[in-house]
């Protein structure tokens, strides 16, 4: 695998998950979550100037049964922003049950997901970055 940060976004309405690998792809790190408003582009902008990734991952929205979901509009605007931004690769990650896995696991951490939604959109990110880096290592993929 390409050495080079990876980072990855959970899309929502109000903030937007993110998370980033390190430089040799071992270790993910839910950041502070994006607020989906009207400073979203700059906040963007310093992110890709602040972790420059490799591949730049966007969580899928799908139905359990694999339909696309109502938000995939919604999605692919996020994506088209992203490429008006930089020239890095976007790649969309099928993000079923990233939400649920990351309640899950900070439930399991002892925290409160009603009390920490911030920290579940970041931990939802990075349950979309394990699965993509995952996918990459097992197709053996230089990405």
């Amino acid at each position: 695998m390409q050495r080079g940060r990876r980072i990855a976004f959970d899309y929502g309405d109000v903030r937007i998950g993110v998370a980033v690998s390190d430089m040799d792809s071992i270790l993910v790190t839910p950041v502070e979550p994006l607020i989906n408003g009207e400073d979203l582009h700059a906040n963007l902008v310093n992110l890709f100037t602040e972790y420059e990734p490799l591949v730049i991952y966007v969580g899928e929205p799908k139905h359990l049964s694999g339909a696309e979901s109502a938000k995939m509009a919604a999605v692919e605007d996020f994506v088209a922003m992203i490429a008006g931004i930089t020239d890095t690769d976007v790649t969309l990650i099928d993000e079923r049950l990233s939400t649920v896995s990351a309640a899950a696991k900070l439930r399991a951490s002892g925290k409160n997901g009603r009390t920490s939604k911030g920290l579940i959109d970041s931990a939802a990110a990075a349950e979309i970055l394990e699965a993509a880096l995952n996918k990459v290592r097992l197709q053996g993929d230089g990405s």
